[in-house]
């Protein structure tokens, strides 16, 4: 196959830093990573005390930098503001903006790792995490905040560093991926492997199929009444419906920005997700967070039904549960940051 330059998928706009760790990074599975690379983001500043520490969770294919995705809810004067919190979000290992992923060159090779990059998982992520932490300096986080996969690894954290958060709020998330979601992330990856190209190396490798990937994703995002509301044609068409092009249009988008091999690794680590593993019981695991919890549940939400979030809310010790309203399904964790800030100031508060 031909040498191709790999594109450039590190839009955020902020200044992205790096931490290297020159050591061997085991991994939950038993493989080793040579070394890694972890790319994060920071907003404001650390104070002497070191106790205005807000740690930022991002989700699937978001990156390093909370201000682009969720610009309503941080940044200066917003609710967690940049002016008196530092606000620090890592972008996760496997993914394809900045940190150690599929795309990235192992030093005993030329070409990058492709679909042959190991298993990760939410522990793994969370491995990483503590090595950035310690290279911060940080040894207490105020706030930890994260939505759908974002909040897995915050659950993951909170409890296997109990002592770690004063505060956390895990949105839209659960604490074991459910079978309902892995069927999910399985029919995508089946989608992928219908394009031949997958398993190549070479820029536009899989793209097809992670644009069929992300149509498929899309109706676990949003659900029947949100096309309803914002798909619908009003005219009578034989073809070229709102509906089709809406998902041509999302597959394209995604492709733009995303590494299939990452999007294909990262939909395998959400599947991993189970707190309980290794920890008796998922309840055992939930009892042992220490931190002021507050748990998000979005009432239209498909992919994690808010019975997900009542049960963590359930079981972690004296947690808050709060329901918020959407036509927007699981994606209102993103969209819906009006009402989300409301509840986190009250909380806070």
């Amino acid at each position: 196959m031909p040498s191709v330059k790999l594109k450039v998928r590190n839009t955020q706009k902020s200044k992205v830093e790096f931490f290297s760790y020159d050591q061997t990074f085991g991994l939950e599975n038993g493989s080793i990573l040579p070394e890694l690379k972890i790319a994060y983001t920071t907003h404001g500043k650390l104070n002497d005390a070191k106790d205005n520490v807000v740690w930022v969770f991002h989700a699937l294919t978001a990156n390093a930098d909370p201000t682009e995705w969720w610009s309503g809810l941080i940044g200066e004067n917003k609710t967690i503001d940049t002016t008196k919190y530092f606000v620090v979000c890592a972008n996760m290992i496997g993914s394809c903006y900045g940190s150690t992923g599929p795309d990235s060159h192992p030093s005993t090779s030329e070409e990058k790792y492709g679909i042959e990059f190991p298993l990760v998982t939410i522990k793994d992520m969370v491995k990483a995490h503590e090595l950035l932490r310690d290279h911060l300096g940080i040894d207490k986080i105020h706030l930890g905040i994260g939505g759908s996969m974002g909040g897995q690894q915050l659950l993951e954290w909170a409890i296997s560093a109990p002592e770690l958060f004063d505060h956390v709020c895990a949105i839209a998330t659960n604490a074991h991926h459910s079978a309902w979601g892995i069927a999910f992330n399985a029919a995508q990856r089946i989608a992928m492997e219908a394009d031949p190209t997958l398993n190549y190396k070479y820029e536009g490798a899989g793209e097809k199929g992670l644009k069929a990937a992300r149509a498929i994703a899309m109706l676990s995002y949003r659900n029947q009444n949100t096309y309803r509301k914002t798909q619908s044609d009003f005219e009578d068409k034989l073809e070229g419906f709102k509906a089709d092009t809406y998902q041509h249009y999302q597959g394209e988008k995604l492709t733009k920005r995303f590494s299939p091999h990452s999007y294909w690794t990262l939909s395998k680590a959400m599947d991993s997700h189970n707190v309980g593993r290794g920890r008796k019981s998922t309840r055992n695991a939930l009892k042992k967070i220490k931190a002021r919890s507050l748990v998000i549940g979005i009432k239209s939400d498909i992919l994690f039904p808010f019975a997900e979030q009542r049960f963590i809310a359930k079981n972690i010790p004296e947690a808050e549960f709060k329901l918020i309203d959407s036509i927007y399904g699981h994606d209102g964790f993103l969209i819906e940051e009006e009402q989300i800030g409301r509840e986190l100031k009250t909380f806070l508060k």
